[in-house]
């Protein structure tokens, strides 16, 4: 038998029913609020956003997403709800397949729970220009079935800019290696000519000491009168003036030596004996071999078994 409600009773059941109906009418606004939000905040990104259900297929995208599908001649449902995205990786051609084949896969592993995040640069040219994007797939957080986003970020710009600086440290090291080349020869060349200058001055000086200052000497020994010796010995001051230069910078070779020191190392150098040298500077054999010990003295030579010519041979 049917339970008959009283009046009063059932005016309550109305009242709860009608609260009910409301507190649903204002939980329907309040969704259809968010969903517009939350479509608003979608729209407003940057990036290339599709919303993707457990199967990969497209649920939702936003308005980036169609407006590069439009540029890109996708003008029958540009938005593409309803295409199965992992397919349509899975199955595309040309030199973009490897890659889209790996983002395909990278979407499933986190589907199925294998990773939290998928992410990827590359790149996506077209006939008109170079443009890199940078693609992340995540887990959309919350209750009811399992959705993946998926955000393609354009990244043009920024490859572009490591382009150029790979460009510009490339140009740098050339040019650095270039410099660096041209110091070398720079040096090689300094180097030969320093050498050829001091051969040049030894050679000055042998010559002037081997073929001049011995005829200067033996003439001072001819009689002659003040005019002539006069002459004489200002032949000897330009000589000593044409060949000082030469002196002064193998002073600073021989700096510990005496000058008389330094004229006889030079000749020691080129290879003159002992009596060769005391003719030359007209003085004794004794003399020139007292300088020697002391030559040799001062390079630290002493009791050493090194040949002196060859130890100024090899001084630079």
């Amino acid at each position: 038998m049917k339970e008959t409600l009283s009046n009063e009773e059932l005016s309550k059941k109305i009242q709860i029913l009608e609260k009910e109906m409301v507190r649903l009418k204002e939980a329907e606004h309040t969704l259809r609020l968010t969903e517009r939000f939350a479509k608003s905040v979608l729209n407003s990104l940057s990036a290339h956003i599709a919303i993707l259900d457990q199967n990969g297929v497209i649920l939702e995208t936003n308005q980036a997403w169609k407006a590069f599908a439009m540029s890109n001649k996708v003008e029958n449902r540009p938005d593409m709800i309803g295409v199965n995205y992992l397919e349509l990786c899975e199955f595309a051609s040309g030199s973009s397949a490897e890659g889209a084949v790996n983002v395909a896969s990278g979407i499933r592993r986190v589907i199925r729970g294998e990773t939290e995040e998928f992410v990827v640069d590359y790149p996506c040219h077209s006939p008109a220009e170079k443009r890199w994007f940078y693609m992340r797939a995540r887990r959309l957080a919350g209750p009811g079935m399992l959705k993946v986003v998926v955000s393609h970020e354009n990244i043009t710009a920024l490859k572009l800019a490591e382009e150029e600086l790979r460009e510009r440290e490339a140009e740098l090291q050339r040019k650095t290696r270039n410099l660096d080349e041209a110091n070398t020869a720079l040096k090689v060349l300094l180097k030969h000519r320093e050498e050829d200058r001091r051969e040049l001055e030894e050679k000055v000086l042998t010559n002037v000491r081997e073929l001049v200052t011995p005829y200067v000497e033996k003439l001072r020994e001819t009689p002659m009168n003040s005019r002539q010796r006069e002459f004489l010995n200002i032949l000897g001051t330009h000589i000593e003036e044409i060949v000082s230069p030469f002196l002064h910078r193998m002073y600073s070779q021989y700096r510990n030596l005496t000058p008389q020191e330094i004229k006889i190392a030079s000749l020691i150098k080129n290879g003159k004996m002992t009596k060769e040298i005391a003719g030359i500077l007209g003085v004794s054999t004794s003399a020139i071999d007292f300088h020697r010990k002391n030559i040799r003295r001062k390079f630290g030579l002493n009791n050493k078994r090194v040949n002196l010519r060859s130890h100024l041979l090899s001084l630079k």
